[in-house]
């Protein structure tokens, strides 16, 4: 029994065991073969290689934005004169709302509406068919939109951008101020996608233009305009190429969009400024169509990593097993000698005869001893 062991244990650590090939002269097998080989390795270094970059890692970016507009406009309605600067013209968001009536039942008393002005009395009002509400007066009237829109001239404001990123897992940290960006050129730059491409400084009407909107109609109604600062970097080369890209993409709000419901057209928001009059307070209640700028940062890094690259090479060997199966069920299943193929191939041995020829052995050895 241990000399059994033994003998086990030196076979296994010992001894090495190969699989058995057999070399198939056939011109049909071995094209179709090598036809799938080259396919596979285009595919590893054409897709994996080359178009994913399947040896390096990745990450993406932590960011922050900053923005600062700048442009003044000049108005005049009805004889009234009047500038508008930043601290009038930025500002957040409101919900605006009505709410109408047929009965005094229509208007609960204490409670508010959504969409109503105020506080509801409980009355409803007859001559207007609307609730009667403790609120400012007179309530709004937004039925007239200035046309053409009152700040046209803000085609020409100008807003900055400054942005800056950090690829945690590389360690890299990064700026829109990129090399060359200082204060003087910033003072005379004006963003142009082949002039000036890395001047932080856009005007609001390239702005419009790039996105596909219209100054005249997205000053009128109102919309969205998405600012997309891309950050794509290769740090297997110097970090001073790491640069973003500007692009610029209508959200919504275009009135020639082609929405089959246009539920809600454009971009648009209230807001008020108080002021006392004669110990009475009072407020100017302004309904503004303007433009809302979201900056969406996209960024993705890559440098070179051992552990990606070994593993994108043991799967492209893998691959090539592909070619094996496939000369095998065409050897095996398809041509007309498969049985020979089969045959050499494979070593086929019928258990029963076998233990017939031993017993048969036995026998006669023990009538020889006999």
């Amino acid at each position: 029994m241990k000399s059994q062991i033994t003998n086990a244990l030196s076979d296994f650590f010992f001894e090495y065991e190969t699989p058995r090939q057999v070399l198939v002269r056939n011109r049909r097998v071995g094209v179709v073969c090598r036809l799938i080989q080259l396919g596979v390795l285009a595919y590893i270094i054409g897709w994996v290689f080359i178009y994913e970059k399947g040896y390096q890692s990745t990450d993406t970016a932590v960011s922050s934005v900053f923005t600062k507009m700048k442009g003044v406009g000049y108005t005049s309605v009805n004889g009234t004169e009047r500038v508008w600067d930043v601290a009038d013209y930025v500002f957040p968001s409101q919900l605006p709302g009505k709410h109408n009536c047929s009965s005094h039942a229509d208007c609960e008393g204490g409670r508010y509406r959504r969409t109503a002005h105020g506080e509801m009395t409980g009355v409803c009002v007859q001559s207007t068919k609307t609730c009667e509400v403790l609120a400012w007066c007179p309530v709004e009237n937004d039925h007239n939109i200035p046309d053409p829109p009152l700040l046209i001239s803000a085609e020409n404001y100008t807003l900055f951008i400054k942005n800056s990123v950090t690829f945690p897992l590389f360690g890299v940290t990064r700026s829109n101020l990129v090399e060359g960006i200082d204060s003087s050129y910033i003072r005379s730059c004006l963003h142009h996608p082949e002039k000036a491409p890395l001047c932080p400084i856009f005007r609001l009407g390239d702005i419009v233009q790039q996105s596909g909107f219209s100054i005249e109609s997205i000053a009128k109604e109102g919309g969205a305009i998405g600012i997309v600062v891309d950050w794509t970097c290769n740090f297997d080369v110097h970090v001073k190429h790491c640069k973003p890209k500007y692009n610029f993409h209508g959200l919504y709000g275009n009135p020639n969009e082609k929405d089959n419901v246009k539920a809600s057209v454009g971009y648009n928001f209230r807001y008020a400024k108080h002021y006392f009059e004669n110990g009475t307070q009072k407020r100017t209640l302004l309904k503004v169509f303007g433009i809302r700028f979201d900056i969406i940062v996209q960024s993705l890094a890559r440098k070179f990593d051992i552990i990606p690259t070994l593993t994108a090479i043991g799967s492209g060997v893998g691959i090539f097993g592909v070619a094996t199966v496939v000369c095998d069920l065409v050897l095996l299943y398809l041509l007309p000698k498969r049985e020979f193929y089969k045959n050499m191939k494979f070593k086929h041995t019928d258990t029963h005869t076998q233990v017939r020829s031993t017993m048969h052995k036995v026998k006669n050895a023990n009538s020889v001893l006999m």
